[in-house]
């Protein structure tokens, strides 16, 4: 009996949570705006993300920079300095190469469809 009415509680509940926003709910309408404001929202999250991968490179550098320098000559500690290295300035020309091609694609989508 107890389990019944606990299931029941919960029914209740549940349809309330669910069917009293339906009621008060407000007409939504469809934002005006223009294609240079989406353009500009991308710019700035392509410039945030852009920089953040660039500071996430710097920070690789300085790893395998001081791993490097305190490899004390070991090989195997060196190639492994080397590779993050290589791999961070791998990273950082694939972001610089991804930047410059998101500006291209943004001009010509906004030449094209206008602002």
């Amino acid at each position: 009996m107890r389990q019944r009415l606990q299931r029941q509680s919960l029914a209740i509940f549940v349809y309330t949570a669910l069917g009293v926003p339906i009621f008060f709910a407000h007409t939504a309408l469809a934002a005006t705006g223009s294609v240079g404001q989406v353009e500009g929202f991308l710019r700035s999250l392509i410039q945030i993300i852009a920089g953040l991968a660039g500071l996430v490179a710097t920070g690789f550098f300085v790893i395998g920079g001081f791993s490097y320098i305190t490899s004390a000559g070991n090989p195997e500690r060196m190639s492994g300095a080397k590779r993050t290295i290589t791999f961070s300035a791998l990273g950082l020309i694939i972001v610089f190469a991804a930047f410059v091609l998101s500006n291209i694609v943004t001009d010509v989508a906004t030449n094209a469809f206008g602002k």
